[in-house]
């Protein structure tokens, strides 16, 4: 079975308050969910149209569980906390099938 990934890129942060009791709240609800985190806020080099900003990788062990953590009632709780506080591209892509 194909992982799960949540990949979130902040362009712009304009409450930084917002942003910290979003991942009070956020950090819980994608560990119940199944996440790992992989990358929080680590050193970004952009290219092309990319920006480098605050980056965020989370796997999941499929793109279903990924897909229903985001759906869920606490991380949707996280993210009316979180309301116009930043502006981000936030997708979750399916990973490879194991090739071995």
């Amino acid at each position: 079975m194909a992982k799960g990934y949540w990949v979130s890129i902040y362009r712009s942060i304009s409450d930084p308050e917002k942003l910290a009791a979003y991942g009070e709240l956020a950090g819980p609800a994608v560990k119940a969910g199944g996440g790992r985190m992989l990358a929080v806020g680590s050193r970004v080099v952009a290219y092309e149209a990319g920006i480098a900003e605050r980056t965020i990788l989370i796997e999941f062990d499929s793109f279903e569980q990924a897909v229903a953590t985001r759906e869920s009632a606490a991380y949707q709780e996280a993210l009316a906390v979180l309301s116009d506080a930043v502006e981000r591209d936030f997708r979750i892509i399916e990973g490879l099938e194991d090739l071995d």
